[in-house]
């Protein structure tokens, strides 16, 4: 010890960031709700997007938690005042994400995850392009897809074709995304996704810190 003084570090660890709009996008039954729950166990620094939607609430759900459950006035109303960052018609039913706080939210460095297909998502990107990141994931097969489909046992034979014809449809758009996930093994397409997640957190962009940094770094 020489008796100097120390110079306390510079605190990059309270760097200020905006936060980020997180897509998971996946047809039916490829895994984006398991891999939602997964990241929001997870990392206390995401936040669901609760949307809302026209549809009944199944078992269990609860209206504010897992939906805004509306009528079909009430979202004819939120589009009509421009309240949706995005809306869709998904199997008779409309579902939307509602502006709310987010956008001052996103300010704060809190970031939202939303599980939206690619309707959804390029109307996000239409909104608030600069802080969208949007994840496809994939199944490892068509023959898999239907197979998962089958053993959830919610549907009939008649309603996983019709899944099974929309995934279709929805996989064509994968190259419309930043990353695509092929979920071969739940575990592993997890860490790809958390990965992806960490390091647009750390991009250039979005650390809102860094330039006060720089300038007390470089006195």
């Amino acid at each position: 010890m020489t008796g100097q003084p120390i110079t306390p570090p510079l605190q990059t660890n309270t760097l200020k960031r905006r936060g980020l709009l997180f897509i998971l996008s996946s047809p039916s039954g490829a895994g984006k709700t398991t891999l939602s729950r997964m990241l929001l166990e997870a990392d206390n620094h995401v936040e669901m997007s609760v949307s809302a939607t026209t549809r009944a609430p199944r078992p269990g759900e609860q209206d504010g938690v897992h939906y805004h459950f509306v009528s079909d006035a009430e979202f004819d109303r939120m589009i009509e005042e421009d309240d949706f960052y995005e809306w869709a018609e998904v199997f008779g039913h409309r579902y939307g994400t509602p502006k709310g706080a987010i956008r001052n939210a996103l300010k704060e460095g809190r970031d939202f995850l939303f599980d939206i297909d690619w309707q959804g998502t390029q109307q996000l990107y239409q909104k608030d392009a600069q802080d969208v990141v949007s994840v496809f994931i994939l199944p490892p097969s068509l023959d898999e897809l239907r197979r998962r489909l089958e053993a959830r046992a919610q549907d009939s034979a008649t309603v996983i074709d019709a899944r099974m014809e929309r995934a279709r449809a929805e996989i064509s758009h994968w190259a419309e995304y930043d990353y695509v996930v092929i979920n071969d093994d739940v575990e592993e397409c997890f860490a790809r996704v958390c990965e992806i997640l960490d390091a647009e957190r750390m991009r250039r962009t979005r650390q809102t810190g860094l330039i006060p940094f720089v300038r007390e770094l470089m006195g």
